[in-house]
């Protein structure tokens, strides 16, 4: 009895793994199509002489209320002509990104055939680490000055918290997080739970394009980050149940536990080895054990309420 069930396993393993197979093959065989812009090599080649010229090639990306000395003397600071030459140095191409980006456009129209890639720019933003990637209209915005590696000096004085995320494999990462957050609903109640899963949903999208990836780069943790979490994950949930704050309308628990920081705020000795966002990482679990107990697709998982999916759900935390 015991073979047979070993054997039963193994043959579901090497089915789910074929299916696996099979939708990556179809994912692969569709055509996408996007234009990608080194405007940070083209800007940084520029002078007074050319300054015309690239502004007639982009007219969007010079606003006309800017007149152009303004961006003769961005053109000619010390600061940007050095952040021009740390970018050229870490990125002296784009082509691995560029494949990835392939990838992940791909996926995305698999599971959402209305999709339409967009014209991407690779940009210097003076180190606007709250604006990485920007999506505006067909537009993606990539700045390279944030992903120069998180001990790069142009970094000090930065938080250490936010730093590690300023690596290169975090670039595909941010820009699905800020395509998931096309597609997933805001949610309209102040209910804990329902922001937990606005955060689940957004990762188990994810999970669906990036299946290459890292479960910790999807969320943005260091592996070290991850495995406390996935250790830590039963003494997590059972604190939000005893303090009864899955159903809590308190605003709070959004910075406590949901938002970038140095660590989650459990107010308990613990607190400065709790990576931050573990309502994400509880909400995350949520979803895939709805998903993993329900045949819904995705379009049906974004469209359904956060209490349909926590009580169909039937979350247990791994012990």
């Amino acid at each position: 009895m015991f073979r047979k069930i070993c054997f039963f396993l193994i043959l579901l393993s090497v089915f789910s793994c074929e299916k696996k197979s099979e939708v990556e093959r179809e994912i692969e065989k569709i055509p996408i199509e996007f234009n990608l812009v080194r405007f940070d090599k083209e800007f940084a080649a520029v002078n007074a002489e050319k300054l015309p010229a690239l502004k007639s090639k982009y007219p969007f990306l010079f606003p006309s209320n800017y007149p152009d000395s303004l961006w003769l003397v961005k053109i000619n600071d010390s600061i940007q002509q050095e952040l021009n030459t740390e970018v050229l140095s870490a990125f002296p191409n784009f082509d691995k990104e560029e494949e990835e980006l392939q990838s992940l456009f791909q996926h995305i129209e698999y599971y959402f055939p209305s999709f339409e890639s967009p014209e991407v720019f690779t940009i210097t933003s003076e180190v606007d680490y709250k604006n990485k990637v920007l999506l505006a209209n067909n537009y993606l915005f990539i700045s390279l000055d944030t992903y120069l590696g998180k001990e790069h000096p142009f970094y000090m004085g930065i938080q250490e918290f936010l730093k590690k995320n300023f690596e290169k494999d975090q670039i595909l990462p941010d820009v699905a997080n800020a395509y998931a957050k096309k597609y997933v609903p805001q949610p309209t109640s102040r209910v804990f739970l329902d922001h937990m899963l606005y955060y689940g949903k957004i990762l188990y999208l994810k999970d669906k394009w990036l299946t290459e990836t890292p479960d910790f780069n999807k969320i943005g943790y260091t592996s070290k980050e991850m495995d406390w979490a996935v250790a830590n994950e039963d003494q997590i949930w059972r604190y939000f149940v005893e303090r009864k704050l899955i159903f809590d309308s308190d605003t709070q628990l959004y910075t406590r536990f949901l938002y970038p920081a140095p660590f989650s705020k459990f107010y308990l000795e613990l607190d400065n080895e709790a990576p931050a966002m573990l309502g994400q990482f509880i909400g995350w679990q949520i979803v895939r054990a709805y998903m993993d107990k329900n045949d819904v697709g995705l379009q049906e998982l974004l469209d359904t309420d956060a209490e349909t999916i926590f009580n169909k759900a039937n979350y247990k935390p791994k012990k």
